[in-house]
Order: C-alpha cells, then structure tokens, then sequence
C-alpha cells in the first residue's frame, strides 16, 4: 500500500470560508483527508464541521460515536455533519485534529462509504470527541471535497491534506 501526497490547502491571512480539494485524480484506490482545523467564531470552544462531496451536502447517512469526558453516547444523521472543530474561544493556537478515509472513491457502480474521526483540542475536560461510520448514498466518483463551518471561517494556519492510496 503505497499513499501519496495529492495537494495541501494552508489558510492564509484573513481566513476561508471553505477548504476545497477539487479535481481529485481518479488513478488511486482510496483517499485520506488529514485536516488540523480552527474557526473563528468568538464564543464558542467547538463548531460543527460539514462536508460536501462533488458539491452535494445530500444523500448522506451517519452513526456517529461521541465521548465527552467519561460518558459515550451515539447519534445518528442524514446531513453533511462530521462533528466539531475547535472554536474560537478554545486554548489559544489549539486546532481540532481529523482523519477522514473513502474507499473505492473512483467506482462508478459503487456507494462511498466512509470513515472519519475528529478531536477539537483545549484544556477541557468537556470537549466532543467524534468517530463516525458514514454512507454517502452516490455511485458517482468522488471528483471534489469541500470542509466548511456554517456562519464562520476557518483560521489562518488551519490546514489540510488529501493522500492517494494505491
């Protein structure tokens, strides 16, 4: 199994509404997004991520495990959701940590399953942490992937990176 660098996105000064991956090759087997995120919202210590495939933010399922402190519970879904990054209220210079995997991105006869799991940092003990089992309900390839934080922008130095695996 061999992974390979596809494209990073850094964000720069003043911030981005979105960090985009578009024209994704379809010469590999799977894909990894590795994301190490923050967002600006000024009053909160955790925001939600979404995610739009091919610019579609339908057609998804989720079951989703979250822990907080001790305790466990699990959600489930239909929307765009992946669980929260870290807000702009948390420790300062912290940033969520993600790990976002697709099988068989590139079938056309195929469903895209997917695997992801997420951890907003501060110093809390009350903090979400996310691992979701999803289904985008599509037998389109994966092209383009979109990561954004509804009503608020990713910070400078938030940063992302799409792997090839072969």
């Amino acid at each position: 199994m061999a992974q390979v660098l596809i494209s990073t996105v850094t964000v720069g000064a003043g911030g981005a509404a979105s960090i985009d991956f578009t024209s994704i090759p379809q010469t590999y087997t799977d894909l990894l997004i590795v994301l190490s995120g923050r967002c600006n919202d000024g009053a909160s210590v955790q925001d939600g991520v979404r995610m739009s495939i091919n610019g579609v933010t339908t057609n998804r399922s989720f079951k989703q495990l979250v822990g907080v402190g001790t305790a466990a519970t699990v959600n489930g879904g239909t929307d765009d959701y992946l669980g929260n990054v870290t807000g702009g209220t948390a420790t300062a210079n912290s940033h969520a940590s993600m790990n976002l995997y697709f099988p068989n991105y590139a079938s056309t006869t195929l469903n895209k399953p997917f695997s992801q799991e997420i951890v907003p940092e501060t110093n809390s003990s009350a903090i979400n942490m996310f691992v979701t089992a999803g289904l985008w309900s599509s037998t389109a390839a994966i092209t383009s992937l979109s990561f954004y934080i509804t009503g608020f922008s990713w910070v400078q130095y938030s940063t992302a990176s799409i792997y090839g695996i072969k």
